[in-house]
């Protein structure tokens, strides 16, 4: 009964901001939710929503095939959508690595993100180059970028570190903001170009796709391999007990440096492809919040978990694109999902193997 009352109040709070038919929205919901949360609770005797086994392999084989033939049968809004789905999956590759496998809570993610648009943006509007040209330059200077802030960030541990690359992330954005000789401010940068392979310009939105899907899976591939080499054990021992690793003769300061500067370079690559797809970058796409949403996208997946990224990604992503019909209530309904997600399984989706 107790519980059936907490879920009235709830909706009762609600209803100044979604109305009384919102809030009897609400409340029907959450009591549906956790109906069927109990009945999941007496079947298998326990209190926690089941592990589900997972296959790595054939989920990669199925979402590789899928992830091909979906372009011949979605329109160009969701294609779209689906571009921008995997620009952010190469991004939460690379704070998973720092985040996931490390446990080193970086709030600055988007700094990387939009050092990486700009650079892109800058090397291909004022000196030329082309997107190909371009990119390992943006990748060198965005890398270089993680190594600098690990200096001073990596003394640091826990609420500490948090703090500083918040700090760093805020600072990247008033740069780009105010340094109007360079950035152009507020205004952006417009006009850059699409890349060109062999002659051919990456123009249309299902060509893009395409590019977009080939850096994804190979930034899958070398994360998912570092991960399981030596290096991303050492991480991962870093991760779950930084002073028993270094007894056991990590040098976790090193293998620090190499997590947050491995995962510079991925938003570095994402920022390109953001600022090729988009051909504008501004300050208001490279936010703090938009740090916590990537964060949010690997906690939601799993920790640590490659497969559980690709997922926590495509969720956060296109489950608001697919509730916009109802776009009073769709970040209400993602917000309360994330709190039961963290109540009833805070492992994320898939568990690291």
């Amino acid at each position: 009964m107790k519980k059936i009352l907490f879920m009235f109040w709830l909706s009762l709070l609600s209803m100044p901001f979604t109305g009384i038919k919102g809030g009897a929205y609400l409340f029907g919901g959450i009591l549906v939710s956790y109906g069927v949360y109990f009945l999941l609770a007496n079947i298998y005797g326990r209190t926690k929503i089941p592990s589900v086994p997972v296959n790595t392999g054939l989920l990669m084989i199925a979402l590789i095939i899928f992830s091909l033939l979906l372009p011949l049968f979605l329109s160009d809004y969701y294609t779209d959508v689906a571009v921008l789905a995997g620009i952010y999956i190469i991004l939460a590759l690379g704070v998973n690595v720092v985040l996931g496998s490390t446990g080193l809570l970086h709030l600055g993610f988007a700094a990387f993100y939009g050092i990486g648009a700009y650079s892109n943006a800058l090397l291909t509007t004022n000196f030329g180059l082309g997107f190909w040209s371009a990119l390992p330059l943006t990748l060198v200077i965005t890398s270089a970028a993680g190594l600098l802030l690990s200096f001073p960030a990596l003394r640091l541990r826990g609420d500490y570190l948090a703090i500083v690359t918040l700090g760093f992330g805020e600072i990247i954005r008033l740069v780009l903001n105010n340094w109007d000789s360079v950035t152009r401010g507020p205004n952006g940068i417009s006009n850059v170009p699409s890349p060109f392979i062999m002659g051919f310009e990456v123009g249309s939105l299902m060509y893009f796709y395409y590019l977009v899907l080939g850096f994804v899976l190979l930034a899958a591939f070398i994360v998912n391999r570092v991960h399981r080499s030596r290096t991303g054990r050492a991480w991962l021992s870093i991760r779950e007990d930084e002073t028993a690793a270094e007894a056991m003769g990590v040098n976790t300061r090193k293998y620090k440096f190499m997590a947050l500067t491995f995962g510079a370079f991925w938003a570095g690559l994402a920022g390109a492809l953001f600022a090729s797809k988009m051909h504008f970058v501004s300050p208001e796409s490279f936010t703090f919040m938009e740090s916590v949403f990537v964060v949010c996208m690997i906690i939601l997946g799993g920790l640590g978990s490659i497969p559980g990224v690709l997922l926590g990604s495509l969720i956060l992503v296109l489950l608001p694109e697919l509730l916009r019909e109802f776009q009073l209530y769709r970040m209400l309904a993602l917000g309360v999902g994330l709190v039961l997600m963290m109540i009833f399984r805070p492992q994320g989706l898939i568990k690291i193997s």
